[in-house]
């Protein structure tokens, strides 16, 4: 089993990237608001608790299949220890099925990633981004989080670090495939 975390800013381009690594590999994409927006259809709000169990059971019933692997998005705030503790919790529901761990962090300006809030991809796998004008305030907020590693801070084999700012999401998920043979 694979675990490829893609990891990265809002709006930076991890699902749009996680969709064509998807294609190329044959990995399974659970990108983050796969959870979230159904939660926020049903309660009519963000219920965190909720997100994380469903999360959970995706993962846990994931990790026994018989799938080749995952690919998951998330917006990792590197100076919030619970976001370090989350990624080791998701790896030790993966640890027991022999899985490795692969790690992609892209990173782009918030001017391109603001450009990239629009898209029509986005709106339509996001429901809680149409509203774009929101959506780039929140974006803008979440910036307050140190969302972009430091040098050296990620002590994990198996990483790669992408600015694909003048990337496409294509090119990017062959430089993942090619990077780790997957």
């Amino acid at each position: 089993m694979k675990l490829v975390f893609i990891i990265g800013s809002g709006a930076v381009g991890k699902m749009t990237v996680g969709q064509e690594l998807m294609k190329i590999t044959g990995l399974r994409l659970f990108h983050n608001h796969m959870a979230i927006e159904p939660v926020i259809e049903i309660f009519g709000y963000f219920d965190g608790k909720t997100i994380l169990d469903i999360r959970e059971a995706v993962f846990r019933n994931f990790a026994a299949s018989s799938n080749y692997g995952m690919i998951f998005t998330y917006m990792w705030a590197f100076d919030h220890q619970e976001d370090w503790d989350y990624i080791e919790h998701v790896k030790d529901i993966f640890r027991p099925y022999n899985t490795e761990f692969y790690y992609v962090e892209l990173i782009a300006p918030q001017e391109i990633r603001l450009a990239r809030n629009a898209t029509e991809n986005r709106i339509k796998n996001k429901p809680s981004k149409a509203d774009v004008k929101l959506s780039d305030e929140r974006l803008k907020k979440e910036d307050q989080y140190r969302l972009v590693s430091k040098e050296g801070e990620i002590p994990f084999g198996n990483y790669l670090r992408i600015d694909n700012s003048n990337l496409s999401a294509a090119d990017a998920a062959r430089l993942i495939r090619q990077t780790f043979d997957l």
